[in-house]
């Protein structure tokens, strides 16, 4: 078994933990997840399975979509309702006044990471740090919210749907807004609802996953990993040309300078991701068994 299938993560349960129930459903050890949802947070987390675990930093790296909710007023250590309150402030603000700042954070900004996050700092994960009451300096990061839509104003609480890039701390900002607000904001609610190219409605829950298997279709849930890049054409290789992809040989191939191609055998199973090179099909990454 060779693909991705798209978890729809129940909370309080970890990333891992997903991991490891997909290691008990399918018998195979060669199962990542792609990108840390933390326990409290729901929703899309694709666990990839066999050689498509090939592809998981891929999907680290791709842009994300949540839906959250925050509560303006009261700060907590975590950042999120699991975290202890540490600071409540009033909340004066007008609902206009609360749109404006709220759409001030779209673009390219600055975060700084949380204290209870798994960055590393001289070797120890901040979340470890922060546990033994150390808090250390961080460096600001350059993320990008590519849209907020505000879903629900209901002071003191807020929903808004955010698409952004790798390495976003939703909780953050959460806490940003309270702050320029002038008062102070936690995260209440966090549900993941796309990562790259896979949404909420492609998951599964654990127990539909469970059930699936019962029936012997598990297989019907798992999607080949070439819809990653369905963006870029498909060539199809023959027997020949296969033979020198696979022993790693830069093919000649009429196609577009700096073009990336999903690349398929005469059959139609997938091999690999190249990029023309030179005039040459060069590998980029390979998924063949």
């Amino acid at each position: 078994m060779n693909g991705i299938i798209i978890i729809d993560k129940p909370p309080g349960r970890t990333s891992h933990d997903m991991v490891y129930v997909m290691r008990k459903l399918t018998g195979i050890k060669k199962i990542g997840h792609t990108g840390t949802l933390d326990p409290m947070a729901t929703g899309v987390l694709p666990v990839c399975i066999g050689s498509a675990t090939k592809a998981a930093d891929m999907l680290t790296l791709s842009d994300k979509r949540y839906v959250a909710e925050l509560i303006l007023g009261k700060a907590t250590d975590t950042q999120d309702a699991q975290g202890n309150v540490t600071e409540e402030r009033d909340v004066n603000c007008r609902e206009d006044e609360v749109r404006d700042v709220i759409m001030s954070f779209v673009g390219e900004i600055e975060q700084i990471p949380p204290m209870y996050s798994a960055i590393k700092k001289d070797g120890k994960k901040l979340y470890e740090l922060a546990r033994q009451g150390i808090e250390t300096e961080r460096e600001k990061r350059k993320i990008t919210i590519n849209s907020i839509d505000i879903l629900e104003i209901d002071l003191p609480r807020i929903k808004i749907d955010v698409s952004c890039s790798k390495g976003t701390y939703i909780r953050t900002l959460c806490a940003d807004i309270g702050e320029k607000l002038g008062t102070l904001a936690h995260m209440s609610a966090l549900r993941r609802i796309k990562t790259g190219p896979f949404s909420i409605d492609k998951s599964y829950t654990v127990e539909e996953l469970e059930e699936l298997k019962d029936k012997g279709q598990l297989q019907d849930a798992l999607i080949s990993v070439d819809n990653l890049f369905s963006e870029y054409p498909a060539v199809y290789l023959n027997p020949k040309q296969v033979k020198s992809v696979t022993n790693g040989v830069r093919m000649t191939y009429k196609g577009d300078e700096n073009q990336t191609y999903r690349v398929y055998d005469d059959c139609g199973n997938f091999l690999c991701v190249s990029k023309i090179k030179d005039g040459k099909l060069t590998l980029q990454k390979s998924f063949w068994s």
